[in-house]
């Protein structure tokens, strides 16, 4: 420190769910990009129970940015601190706490305070840091008290899954296919249009047209983080589907002795007022779980055999 003049904000919201529920949400940082909207994916590094260390990656005024974090949780108190190792610019450091209070059996308060530094003092990076703390906030705060006060229903909400395909051919190939999305309208029949925006290497902005039977075309946008040494693609989508309330995903190519196996995996939170306007008078949760486990497993296996063929067609052209 230099003496940079600390920035300090509080944001607080009250929720009508016990607090060991609301406490539970913001615990699992592996769970955040259900709950938390600015947040894209959380990849964990350590985790002891009491000291959870992780790179993690968010929106934040329009940007994708990334930094490393460790957390300090104290489940007693209902107290999360935490920390950024190395900060995202333009903060030179930025911290707080999480804390949950009890204000009845089924009511709870949640509060958020952060703290930052930025080097120099420059105006326009504080403004930017601040913009960004208090848009991101304010989402995480919204989106945490509409999931915590549905906690009776919240696990018939959540749904994942994954769909396989052996591939016997290279994992590189099958890797470019996935990556590739931009080259996906003409060859995956459902995607219609695939914008994509990479302004930082492997972190793909995507904005899509796709269709599903004999429905209108749906645009959605998603960021995807691409690991290509490790052969996993994580993704979220910023802008989904009127009946999904929030949707991540993993592609994973993994070889092995015999061959590749590829993964796609998807996580899913219903939006549970656009279930009866989606599909219809009387339906419910349960109709809403086939519906999706259905069209994205689907879709998803289309991608995988396309990604497949390509694999395979090519180890017999040589």
């Amino acid at each position: 420190m230099t003496g940079e003049r600390v920035h300090r904000s509080t944001y607080a919201v009250d929720v009508a769910a016990p607090a060991g529920v609301v406490y539970g949400l913001i615990a699992d940082t592996t769970q955040w990009p259900l709950f938390v909207p600015p947040s894209i994916h959380v990849e964990r590094l350590d985790f002891d129970g009491i000291r959870d260390r992780f790179q993690m990656w968010v929106t934040a005024n329009g940007t994708v940015k990334s930094w490393l974090s460790q957390r300090t949780l104290d489940a007693r108190a209902r107290r999360i601190d935490f920390h950024q190792e190395v900060p995202a610019g333009p903060a030179a450091s930025l911290g707080g706490r999480w804390t949950v209070e009890a204000l009845g059996a089924d009511s709870s308060r949640l509060t958020l305070d952060h703290e930052f530094t930025v080097a120099g003092d420059r105006p326009e990076d504080v403004q930017w840091v601040e913009r960004a703390t208090d848009t991101n906030s304010r989402a995480e705060l919204a989106r945490l008290k509409e999931s915590a006060e549905r906690w009776t229903r919240l696990d018939a909400l959540l749904l994942s899954f994954e769909e396989s395909v052996r591939v016997k051919g290279p994992a590189e190939l099958v890797y470019d296919f996935l990556y590739g999305i931009a080259d996906w309208p003409g060859r995956v029949p459902h995607v219609l249009r695939a914008d994509v925006a990479e302004e930082q290497t492997g972190v793909q902005v995507v904005r899509m047209d796709t269709v599903s039977g004999t429905g209108p075309a749906q645009t959605t946008e998603a960021v995807r983080i691409c690991f290509p040494h490790a052969l996993r693609i994580v993704h979220k989508q910023t802008a989904a589907p009127v009946l999904l309330e929030a949707h991540t995903g993993e592609w994973s190519v993994i070889p092995d002795e015999t061959g590749v196996t590829a993964v796609a995996q998807h996580n899913v939170l219903l939006r549970e007022e656009a279930i009866e306007p989606v599909l219809g008078r009387g339906t419910g949760i349960a109709e809403a779980r086939t519906y999706v486990r259905e069209l994205l497993g689907a879709q998803s296996s289309t991608v995988l055999n396309l990604a497949k063929r390509r694999a395979e067609s090519a180890i017999r052209t040589l």
